[in-house]
């Protein structure tokens, strides 16, 4: 199977989760609860049509809706320069097949000056909202030397605090000799089980992962250690609530912006229950129709 039919087969997958979940009823959190929760923005706020995806842009939009955190993905240049891009090439978001480890930081910046480097996010956002960079898996070609220059890049926010590193492919982590080992955090498709056992051994900060697949048991297992959890997509109110509830973390979404207009709104609604109730099937509905 291709990578685009891959990419497809997901994003197929990640809809209809999307569906099942905004449909669900769910219970409101309390306003502890909601004020407790750290909703991140994947990839920033954008359409791919106006605002494109994992660019200044999209960061400056999540940036003014107050969400806590933001989301990108790293990939290396043919120098080695941190970049910021989902896929190995350009071809989706901006219509070029050019591929990212086949062109120099200089002659990226030219031909295409909208993609940022890690530096550019960091010095733009570091320590006003904590970044989530996504380490994506590729042939790191020098390790050691990839690893000092993300060090740092990152020298100037505190790890833990201002920022953590997040991959599919948690042996990244030891090849790249970062320290301290808790600001990893390792990614799980259907391996949540063994990437859970392996971030305790390790010491990581916790676990992430889609929300159906970050089951109970999990969390209360790294609850128990002190590490935290961290679950996507969180696109729909009731899926909020559900993740809320669950006392996850970390909460990944698409739609950011409008879930923490949901939390701030219901944290300051002095209305009774009946506009409350109203409110909140709005939501939903809107969620259910984009869908």
């Amino acid at each position: 199977m291709s990578s685009r039919m891959k990419s497809r087969l997901e994003s197929w997958g990640d809809s209809l989760a999307d569906w099942f979940l905004a449909v669900w009823p769910r219970k409101k959190p309390s306003s502890a609860q909601l004020s407790a929760c750290r909703i991140i923005s994947h990839r920033g706020e954008h359409d791919n049509y106006n605002v494109m995806e994992n660019t200044l842009a999209a960061f400056d939009a999540a940036d003014r809706t107050g969400v806590w955190g933001i989301e990108c993905d790293v990939r290396w240049t043919a120098d080695l320069e941190p970049v910021i891009c989902h896929d190995p090439d350009l071809k989706r978001i901006f219509g070029r097949p050019s591929r990212l480890n086949e062109m120099t930081f200089l002659q990226l910046r030219d031909r295409f000056p909208q993609v940022p480097s890690l530096s550019d996010v960091v010095n733009r956002y570091g320590g006003r909202r904590h970044l989530m960079i996504e380490l994506k898996e590729e042939i790191y070609s020098k390790p050691e030397y990839q690893g000092r220059k993300l060090s740092q890049i990152l020298a100037s926010i505190t790890p833990q605090k201002d920022y953590h590193l997040l991959s599919f492919d948690p042996g990244i982590f030891d090849r790249l000799w970062i320290e301290p080992a808790d600001v990893f955090i390792p990614i799980a498709r259907f391996n949540a089980r063994e990437l859970s056992r392996q971030s305790i051994k390790k010491g990581y900060a916790g676990l992430s992962g889609h929300c159906l697949l970050v089951r109970r048991q999990h969390l209360d297992r790294h609850r128990h250690r002190g590490q935290k959890t961290g679950t996507g997509f969180i696109n729909s109110t009731n899926c909020l609530f559900r993740e809320v509830n669950r006392r996850v973390d970390w909460l990944f979404s698409d739609c950011a912006a409008k879930m923490q207009r949901v939390v701030d709104h219901l944290k300051s609604l002095k209305a009774g229950p009946d506009r409350r109730g109203l409110y909140l099937r709005r939501q939903n509905k809107g969620a259910r129709t984009r869908g």
